[in-house]
């Protein structure tokens, strides 16, 4: 593909070489510039890309994007020892560069033009808010999977391209990857795809080029705020309500109070979810149940659809988080029949993932991995009234010690009793992250227990378990992993869950139902 096609939607002018070279593949990684190949020299908060651009000549690089002036890049170029000299008499012959006001702009447009426009061939789904977006993708996802629609994820936990399952480096993905991962959608025959979009993606640019066919907001708060993030406030809510701009349609949690701000100026068309009597689908009357094991939730669904539904996944949030599936699903043709019948097989891995392995008790396991999400959590599963509310949970190692303050303090005044373990401690020893934990505690006066290894914690609380208890195994989620000493070894809550079970001793008490492991 010629240059000259890539740039055809951008504004650019021509510092050096000709427009009509062939490029053979794109990257933003200097070490990953091949011959042929086009280098996005994209300047960084700690790198910027421009001083690469004399390696990425000597590699054979036929194009440069660069925001950088001619007079900069001659400074660039006269100081690398191997290319020192006149900068016409440097380059001409060698590469074309290409000045635009905006790299990572480029980046995307051109991205979404070499790998063939994707987002056109695809129906995207893109989430953005504070809370909810991975709970709310996955449900999303399996809704549309469970009615016969083959649908890819890009997210916080993974990649799945209708093939492979990738784990994720960032929520949102560089542009580069968000578009050839969309080109391998079509080809492995995905018909839509989910995406967390971050207020950091719309800040950087990532999803430029994108056609964003339903844009999903579910709620705000202050969050990433600081050095290389957010200014303030301000700037991350603009930055969220940048994607209302780019979508086809707008499906706005109505109950949220910024909805109204996020909804001002916007050119997608606007649908609302929500409790409010003024959204288009509306929540009425919830009540929430616990049977064998399983907490859910149920309501009546007026306005656009009307009917009763039931989620098996407990709190009020998954009100909200199956409204937005509702909305996708019925904007996308599924009938409300198979949308109820989707909604009480929905499971979300690392959500509020319950494990029934007893009727006596519930056994869940959530991400909640800090102060905020530990309360959200406990406060919602406190309304059902469980005889006892039990938090297994651990904190991060080279991490804010303000972190495990928090959740301490939180475990120790929502639950009834604690059990602290280890997470993932990294380089410090995890004792001492248990020891910031329980003077946390200590100041609530809150119940607990320490116990450094989590199979034996996990152990511990089955054993322990009265008719009648939740469990919540915070912190793993979807974790799959325990990160010590700069090493990940496998370690899945699931895994160990089964092993323990596999115990004569500790199936007995339990009253341990294997339907978990074998369905």
């Amino acid at each position: 593909m010629t240059l000259e096609k890539l740039l055809r939607d951008l504004k650019y002018e021509v510092i050096c070489g000709d427009v009509s070279t062939e490029i053979t593949d794109i990257t933003n990684d200097s070490r990953k510039v091949t011959d042929g190949g086009l280098y996005f020299a994209v300047p960084g908060a700690k790198v910027d890309g421009a001083e690469f651009i004399p390696e990425v000549i000597r590699k054979g690089a036929s194009a440069i994007i660069t925001e950088k002036s001619e007079e900069k890049l001659g400074h660039i170029l006269e100081n690398d020892m191997l290319l020192n000299g006149e900068f016409e008499e440097i380059v001409e012959d060698r590469v074309t560069i290409i000045l635009v006001e905006d790299t990572r702009v480029a980046m995307g447009i051109i991205s979404s033009e070499f790998y063939g426009n994707p987002s056109e061939e695809i129906r995207v789904i893109g989430i953005t808010g504070t809370k909810g977006k991975t709970t709310t993708s996955y449900m999303v996802k399996e809704m549309l999977e469970l009615a016969g629609i083959k649908t890819g994820l890009i997210g916080t936990i993974e990649i799945d391209d209708g093939a492979n399952h990738i784990p994720a480096l960032n929520t949102t993905p560089e542009s580069i990857v968000i578009q050839k991962t969309l080109r391998d959608m079509v080809n492995n025959d995905c018909e839509a795809v989910v995406m967390e979009i971050s207020s950091q993606a719309m800040l950087l640019h990532r999803v430029s080029g994108l056609d964003v066919d339903y844009a999903i907001f579910t709620n705000l708060s202050p969050d990433h705020i600081g050095p290389n993030e957010h200014s303030d406030y301000e700037d991350y809510r603009d930055c969220k309500k940048k994607l209302f701009s780019i979508a086809r349609m707008g499906i706005y949690n109505l109950d949220d109070p910024e909805t109204p701000y996020m909804m001002e100026g916007s050119t997608a068309r606007p649908i609302t979810f929500g409790k409010s009597e003024d959204a288009d689908y509306i929540a009425v009357g919830h009540k929430l149940y616990s049977e064998n094991g399983i907490l859910g939730i149920e309501y009546k669904l007026e306005g656009t659809l009307e009917g009763d539904v039931r989620v098996d996944l407990p709190g009020d949030f998954s009100i909200y988080n199956s409204l937005a599936a509702i909305v996708v699903a019925d904007c996308m043709g599924v009938s409300f029949d198979e949308i109820k019948r989707i909604l009480e097989m929905i499971k979300v891995r690392g959500r509020v993932e319950m494990i029934p392995i007893s009727d006596k008790f519930t056994l869940m396991i959530d991400y909640a991995h800090n102060g905020m999400s530990l309360e959200s959590l406990l406060k919602a599963i406190r309304e059902y009234n469980p005889k006892r509310l039990v938090s297994l949970f651990g904190c991060g190692g080279n991490r804010a010690k303000s972190r495990r303050y928090e959740m301490g303090e939180v475990s120790g005044k929502y639950a009834d009793f604690s059990i602290i373990t280890s997470d993932n401690p990294r380089d410090e020893d995890p004792q001492a992250i248990l020891d910031d934990i329980k003077g946390a505690i200590d100041k609530t006066g809150g119940k607990y227990v320490d116990i450094i290894d989590r199979k034996e914690a996990i152990r511990y609380a089955i054993m322990n378990a009265e008719e009648g208890d939740v469990i919540i195994l915070a912190g793993k989620g979807h974790e799959d992993y325990q990160e010590i000493k700069g090493q990940k070894h496998h370690m899945d809550e699931r895994d160990l869950i089964r092993e323990i079970l596999e115990e004569e001793d500790v199936s007995e008490i339990c009253g341990y139902n294997n339907r978990y492991f074998t369905e």
